[in-house]
């Protein structure tokens, strides 16, 4: 019966080809719309480190004076507190990181110098978070212990100062000090660059930059402190006094964060622990003059506190679901107005013995039909939308792309949404009466 229901449907859509094509429109704008906002929403709601997210957590402490104004530790420690908590190695593997930004030198002749993003880190962080190397590697912790002159360089920066060649052994010269490249990361651009979000809900949520590429550079903690401890941001001092910014690992500044992996429940239990047994000496010592404040967040959890999806994305997604039902309203009545034009000849049909049951299928396989139909045109204006959405001037415009189950998910939810918008209206023409139908004729 469904082959017999699929002709009537494509004899009754050749007989009324403009009202056919409104409810396609309808359909295809309200599917392009919401699945070209809803492929960014997945975009930037995805996990950045699938797996391994789970097992990743973000101490906090507050090491400033003044704690008593915030309900939650600073984003960022002081440097000493960070230093402490890394050191004390309580944890399957510890990172620090900082952010500074750097200048280069090129040794090639014919380049000009230039400002370069640079992460100050610790060796952990390479395995911790999946890093990967197209040549060479991290450098190692015995490296770091005596800050080697050593550094890891982006594949965009290898490839603008050496051509994309190995340049494992080659020198460059940042902020000037020569250094000696051990390793060159491979493509890599985890989303959002989950390891520096901070300070985004006092931005009022501008978080376009987390998802714009990662650093250029890639320095021993160290290192980074002995040439770009100046170049350190973002920080937040609470001295009275002047800040000596070339030893901030002295200063009363946060700019440093910390990442510890811990793979099992006791393990961040005893994590927890270390974190307020060291707060409350601190406290004991007179260093933190503030009531006990930390906390201990998961990867997801940071995510979520710091609000990285931008809430004009967010805002976007409801409108343009917003826009589908009522592009679905609009369906709902074209084929009411469709159907009930037609009950003169479902009154015949039903007078020669066809049921109800047959007349609501035949009416919900036609609606179907003119949904696959507006979902294949939604899937047009989708590619559309994403081809638009890359020429925004926003961080992830270059990541938005349609894949196989963004198509197979926008056909599904056009099928979906015809029938439902077909129920109705199918309903309603189930139950025309045929004799009255037959007595008009």
């Amino acid at each position: 019966m469904l082959g017999y229901y699929f002709f009537l449907a494509l004899r009754s859509l050749r007989r009324t080809r403009m009202l056919t094509a409104l409810m396609v429109l309808a359909i295809a704008v309200g599917i392009g719309a919401s699945m070209t906002t809803f492929s960014v929403m997945f975009l930037l709601s995805g996990d950045p480190l699938p797996g391994k997210s789970d097992k990743l957590f973000y101490p906090q402490l507050e090491p400033s004076t003044g704690a008593t104004l915030r309900h939650w530790p600073m984003d960022l420690m002081d440097y000493a507190s960070a230093h402490d908590l890394w050191s004390a190695h309580r944890a399957t593997r510890e990172a620090m990181v900082a952010e500074a930004s750097t200048h280069v030198i090129p040794t090639a002749s014919g380049q000009s110098p230039f400002a370069a993003t640079t992460l100050a880190t610790t060796s952990d962080f390479f395995p911790m978070f999946d890093v990967p190397f197209k040549y060479g590697g991290p450098w190692t912790a015995q490296d770091e212990a005596r800050a080697a002159r050593q550094v890891v360089l982006s594949a965009a920066l290898n490839q603008r100062l050496f051509g994309g060649a190995n340049s494992v052994g080659q020198d460059v010269v940042i902020n000037g000090a020569q250094l000696r490249v051990v390793g060159v990361l491979d493509q890599w651009r985890p989303r959002p660059r989950f390891y520096m979000v901070v300070g985004s809900r006092n931005s009022g949520g501008d978080t376009g930059d987390f998802y714009g590429p990662t650093e250029a550079i890639f320095l021993p903690m160290p290192t980074g402190i002995d040439i770009a401890q100046a170049d350190m941001q973002p920080f937040t001092c609470w001295s009275d006094g002047n800040i000596d910014f070339k030893h901030m690992t002295t200063q009363p500044c946060a700019w440093v964060g910390l990442w510890v992996e811990l793979p099992t429940a006791a393990a961040r239990d005893g994590f927890r622990r270390f974190l307020d047994d060291y707060d409350a000496q601190q406290r004991s010592i007179g260093r933190f003059p503030h009531p006990k404040l930390t906390r201990m967040l998961s990867l997801h959890e940071w995510l979520a506190f710091q609000q990285v999806i931008p809430a004009d994305v967010k805002l976007q997604t409801w409108l343009a679901f917003a826009f589908l039902v009522i592009c679905l309203f609009n369906t709902v009545g074209l084929l009411l107005a469709k159907f009930i034009g037609r009950s003169n000849e479902i009154g015949v049909r039903r007078a020669l013995g066809a049921s109800r049951k047959a007349i609501f299928g035949q009416c919900l396989v036609e609606a179907g039909l003119i949904g696959s139909i507006g979902g294949l045109f939604g899937l047009l204006f989708t590619v559309l939308g994403v081809v638009a959405m890359r020429h925004q001037p926003v961080a992830y415009a270059d990541l938005v792309s349609v894949n196989v189950p963004l198509f197979m998910l926008a056909l599904a939810l056009a099928l979906g949404a015809s029938l439902v918008a077909g129920i109705f209206p199918a309903f309603r023409a189930s139950r025309v009466a045929p004799a009255l139908q037959l007595k008009v004729q």
